[in-house]
Parts: structure tokens; sequence; C-alpha cells
């Protein structure tokens, strides 16, 4: 196994940790320190960054089980690109950063999409290997 790969693997397991311990923490700072803080539109924008984040932190762990080669490291890299890019701007947003920072979102939504169909692709391989 070559080096990058071999530190990658073993950074896989803290990386869904971070990514998962930091959407509990987000989702739960967001409901309840910034319940009275936030208006509306602002705790919405929490409420789906948090989401989001959970979700593509399970995503993440997912990936993590996927047969192992360059679907699988192109996945968890997309998911965690997304989840910095498209719940971070959202995050970013809903504390009042300037509406400029909702031009970065996309670019998460788009990593996450490259991300799922990256492990759709991992798991065709092995599918296909089996057969």
């Amino acid at each position: 196994m070559r080096q990058p790969v071999r530190a990658m693997t073993r950074a896989m397991p803290w990386l869904v940790a971070a990514a998962g311990a930091s959407a509990v923490l987000l989702g739960a700072f967001g409901a309840h320190a910034l319940r009275n803080v936030l208006g509306p539109d602002a705790r919405e924008l929490w409420r789906t960054a948090s989401q989001y984040h959970f979700w593509h932190a399970l995503a993440l762990a997912i990936a993590c089980v996927s047969p192992a080669g360059n679907a699988r490291r192109g996945a968890l890299l997309a998911f965690a690109v997304g989840i910095v890019l498209f719940c971070g701007s959202l995050y970013a947003l809903a504390l009042g950063a300037p509406r400029w920072w909702g031009a970065i979102t996309p670019l998460g939504g788009v990593a996450f999409i490259v991300g799922w169909i990256a492990l759709g692709v991992a798991f065709h391989r092995t599918d296909k290997a089996r057969s």
C-alpha cells in the first residue's frame, strides 16, 4: 500500500468521528444556545446545515466501509469538502455572514453529489467483481 493511501486509511476513523461529533455539537448549539439569538430564517438555515452535516457524516462512515479504491477515496474527499462548503456556508449565513457566502453553498452541493456518485461506483465495482 502506498504511503499516502495508508495515511488516509488511518485517518478515516478520525474523519468520521470529527464529522459526526461536530454535527451533533453544532446541531445542539443551534437548537439551544442560538434559539433566542437567531431569527426564524437564520434558524432554518442552521437547521438545514446541521441536517446535511449529520447525514453526510453518516455517508462518510458508509464510505469508510465501502470497497477500497479510487472511488472510495473520491467519495470520502467529496463528502468532507461538501460538509465544509455546503454546511459551513449555511452556518456562516445563519450567523450573519455577507450574502455572497451563499455563492459557496452550491459548490458544496456539487461535492455531495459527486460523493454519492463515487460511493455508488465503489459499491458497483465490488458487486461486479462478485459476479
